[in-house]
């Protein structure tokens, strides 16, 4: 219960800092063409100083055990909202299908769950998250690549996952932490405040993109009622009855319980693949 209020209270912040991004766009404080320079800030430079910043802390070999478990459930979680998502779609027959199936599987989990876990766990919770991402990343392009552009391409797919901001910090972070490499504090203040830029950036740009949207159009699109349907009940039920089913408790469960239930990925970017459904 105590878990359920605080959760309460953070989305509320959450959805006060995207209320802030919504209202500087309309107000023209701030021009939507410079989403895409707070977007790289976010990708390339905030969410990786977030992520080593979470693996800067004395080994404890319960922390890793439970790293480890993460990956695992990370793993088990997506892999049901892939074959959720595909055996629901099997009989659609919609020119959309490859754009549903995407924002079915994918949840938001930079823009929406990095803000979340880190109010509610803290750099643990952090710790965490990164392996859920690390696996979200590689299923991302290369399933949900393959599902968009019905082919893939195995070079272009390893350059883009190697290259990652994300999983090139994941694996900096773990060689900090299992190595237990000294990083200076001159070094690790500034990686810290850097870090901390996370939620309240990622919030404003959810609101700047929901700003710039076709918010009535997106209403009355009845695909995107089944997308919601999909991705933020049906994924998130199964997925839980499957960790009560068989004990699955903790921290490392309820972080990627509480990132594979984030809504999808497809509105995280402003011409998003939800974007697009309907307008064909």
């Amino acid at each position: 219960m105590e878990l359920a209020l605080i959760t309460v209270k953070q989305v509320v912040v959450l959805f006060i800092l995207i209320f802030a991004g919504f209202v500087c766009v309309k107000t023209k404080a701030v021009k939507m063409e410079g989403k895409k320079a707070f977007s790289d800030l976010l990708l390339y430079l905030i969410v990786p100083a977030m992520v080593i910043n979470s693996y800067m802390m004395e080994f404890n070999i319960d922390i890793l055990h439970n790293l480890l478990k993460a990956f695992e459930l990370s793993i088990l979680l997506l892999l049901i909202g892939l074959f959720i998502t595909l055996a629901l779609t099997a009989k659609h027959k919609s020119p959309d299908l490859p754009i549903m199936r995407f924002a079915c599987i994918f949840s938001n989990a930079a823009y929406m769950g990095f803000p979340l876990i880190q109010a509610l766990f803290g750099s643990e919770g952090l710790l965490y998250a990164s392996a859920f991402v690390t696996v979200y990343n590689i299923l991302l392009w290369t399933a949900g690549y393959g599902i968009v552009s019905k082919k893939v391409h195995a070079k272009e797919v390893l350059r883009t996952i190697f290259t990652n901001p994300v999983l090139i910090s994941v694996m900096a972070g773990l060689l900090i932490y299992l190595c237990q490499i000294p990083v200076p504090d001159i070094i690790k203040q500034p990686v810290s405040l850097v870090g901390n830029m996370n939620t309240p950036l990622s919030m404003f740009i959810t609101g700047m993109i929901i700003a710039g949207s076709d918010v009535k159009g997106l209403v009355y699109n009845k695909n995107i009622w089944y997308i919601i349907l999909v991705r933020q009940l049906v994924i998130p039920a199964v997925c839980f009855g499957v960790f009560s089913l068989f004990h699955v408790t903790g921290m490392a469960a309820q972080v990627v319980l509480l990132l594979e239930a984030c809504p999808s990925a497809a509105i995280s970017g402003g011409r998003g693949p939800l974007a697009t459904i309907g307008s064909r």
